[in-house]
């Protein structure tokens, strides 16, 4: 099994799959920066200084959806804090305050070596270094040609000639990909130019600035306050300028902000033929404004900086059906314009990020102003400043600033995303970027990449980022959910379970049409037969318990008790394949309850029984 990609994403991908393998199997973790490895963009120590804190609370940035605190009492109980600075050295966590995001890397490593040895016997991790470049589908499995870095020291030469792995399953997980602003194509070497605040040289630009400085920061959305956060509380004194398209500014949550739930009805006139931008903004404001009220009057415990929130994840359900009705051409118009203030109405952040950003924006003494318009051009002058060119609605102005800070722009549309990798897999047919949404690649419910016309395109599967467009369209995701934690929790765990059922069926059973082997499973979910769910409740328990003993005791419970389920009509008559599909079947069930969003963490934990009375966090 090959991961592609060893940030968040590939190394949540590769405990489950430690954790859920019984058999032996290698499991291969690739990745093309070391800095990166447990890490990604968003949490490597190097681009994170310890003023970058988690947008979320500490409490919701466990890896495990199952084990709601597992990060906090990590951070408390397990982390080395030699090197840690003050305050952080002796900061005691809780669930509703912040932590500082470069530990996560830390803490992403404990676990991944944690699951490496409690796996199966036989079940064994490599951690590789190497960028995958291409794919070539096998009869049985999949080449992947792996490109070396080059070799470090005087001269720079070039590394070995690339090399071709197989493997029999392979997990995309290449994470965010930069695309480059038209705006600062005459600055990207300006040494007044960060194109990357989440490097290490953005970091050391943003520390070597002196106080007085002028600052322009391109974007208002979330890592942009990390920026103007970082400044800040360095004693920044000089004028920040947030120039952002929409103004969009985020909520601060409340101190005790806990995640909820809250159940609303479906928001009908969004079901409505759609007829123009102009009329469906009209429905969906009414629809949104209702929902809020409801909110607001049948939940009065509930902040009023969280309703947003609350009714962005009570419409999920309905989302999917709405955004069938809206012209593909629009729907990506639609996205593209409303994309930043969608996010804030899903996601806050926590008060030790916004107040400080709060403060700095007073009219009155405030050093960050807000500048809202486009940016067109960044230019250089003689004095070795930068001059911002904003086309605001009404009128154009421009910001000389000392330090321009350029946003992490992402690209979503893997149709334009340059490298090689890409390349290669959209030429094969192998990636096809998500038609609806142009965000992300076409892949089916449990994250298989698909062909264009529609079918499984062999044994590749993806998680992450690259999946933003199905989850907008599939599941009703909104904002950064298409693809944060949250949503690769649930992934990780999919995604680990199918290629695990896939390399453990028996050859007679792989030779089955897939129609007729997803008719198998589908029939015995829907027959139930006596014993099924008590394999389901075991199968829980195994996939979420961490010690190997443990999975092993609940394991053997689990044959026994699928050894009982007597014969089904519509399956083969041999003991040993109705077995292989009964199991496969309380499997996918399993994966189901265990990734339910319809309840919070802490309610899950209750609904499948791995709640424990002594431990107050249940």
């Amino acid at each position: 099994m090959l991961i592609v990609g060893a940030g968040l994403a590939g190394t949540a991908t590769a405990i489950r799959l430690l954790r859920f393998a019984r058999r032996p199997a290698e499991i291969v973790l690739l990745e093309r920066r070391a800095d990166y490895r447990s890490a990604g963009v968003a949490y490597h120590r190097d681009g994170n200084p310890w003023d970058h804190v988690f947008n979320i609370q500490a409490g919701r940035m466990s890896l495990f959806r199952e084990d709601v605190h597992d990060f906090v009492r990590w951070a408390n109980h397990e982390a080395d804090r030699r090197d840690w600075p003050a305050p952080w050295a002796e900061f005691v966590f809780v669930e509703q305050g912040p932590a500082p995001r470069r530990i996560f890397q830390d803490y992403l490593t404990e676990r991944l070596a944690e699951a490496a040895r409690e796996a199966a016997p036989g079940v064994v991790l490599v951690e590789a270094d190497g960028d995958a470049v291409d794919i070539d589908i096998r009869p049985a499995g999949a080449t992947v040609t792996v490109r070396q870095p080059p070799v470090a020291g005087a001269g720079a030469r070039p590394g070995p000639e690339p090399t071709a792995m197989f493997a029999d399953h392979v997990v995309l997980a290449t994470g965010l990909e930069l695309r480059e602003p038209p705006f600062a194509s005459d600055v990207r070497s300006h040494a007044a130019f960060v194109r990357d605040p989440y490097s290490a040289a953005g970091v050391r630009k943003l520390t070597a600035l002196p106080p007085e400085a002028t600052v322009a920061i391109v974007g208002s959305v979330l890592s942009a306050y990390d920026s103007a956060g970082f400044l800040l509380r360095r004693g920044h004194t000089g004028r920040i300028h947030l120039i952002s398209r929409s103004g969009t500014i985020f909520r601060t949550y409340p101190g005790g902000h806990e995640h909820g739930v809250v159940q609303l009805p479906c928001p009908k006139a969004l079901l409505e033929p759609y007829r123009n931008r102009e009329e469906f903004l009209a429905r969906a404001r009414s629809e949104w404004d209702r929902a809020c009220s409801a909110v607001v009057r049948d939940h009065p415990d509930i902040a009023p900086a969280v309703v947003a929130e609350r009714v962005a994840k009570a419409w999920e359900p309905y989302l999917p059906e709405a955004i069938e009705r809206i012209p593909t051409d629009e729907l990506r118009r639609l996205l593209d314009e409303f994309s930043t203030a969608i996010a804030a109405l899903r996601v806050g952040a926590v008060e030790y990020t916004m107040t400080v950003i709060e403060r700095a924006m007073r009219p009155a003494d405030g050093s960050v102003r807000l500048v809202i318009g486009n940016v067109e051009t960044i230019t250089p002058t003689e004095s070795g400043r930068l001059v911002v060119s904003v086309a605001a609605p009404a009128q154009k102005h421009t910001v000389e600033a000392d330090l321009v800070v350029s946003n992490f722009g992402r690209e979503s549309d893997y149709s334009r995303v340059g490298r090689p990798l890409w390349e290669n897999l959209r030429r094969r047919g192998i990636a096809v970027p998500h038609e609806r949404t142009r965000r992300g690649l076409e892949v089916d419910e449990q994250g298989a990449l698909l062909r264009p016309d529609g079918e499984p395109v062999g044994p590749i599967c993806a998680v992450g980022v690259l999946r933003e467009g199905d989850e907008m369209v599939r599941n009703g995701r909104t904002g950064a959910f298409t693809f944060n934690l949250a949503a690769i929790k649930n992934q990780s765990i999919a995604v680990a379970a199918r290629v695990v059922e896939q390399l453990e069926l028996p050859e007679s059973l792989l030779a089955h049409p897939t129609a007729q082997y997803r008719g198998d499973l589908r029939n015995i979910e829907e027959a139930a037969p006596p014993g099924f769910m008590e394999a389901v409740d075991l199968e829980v328990k195994r996939l979420a318990t961490r010690a190997r003993s443990e999975r092993e005791l609940l394991d053997a419970r689990l044959d026994a008790c699928i050894r009982s389920i007597g014969e089904l009509p519509t399956l083969p008559t041999a003991a040993p394949l109705r077995h292989s599909l009964i199991r496969a079947a309380v499997g996918r069930t399993a994966v189901e309850r265990l990734t339910d969003v319809s309840v919070t963490p802490r309610q899950l934990r209750r609904q499948l029984g791995i709640a424990s009375a002594d431990n107050p966090e249940d």
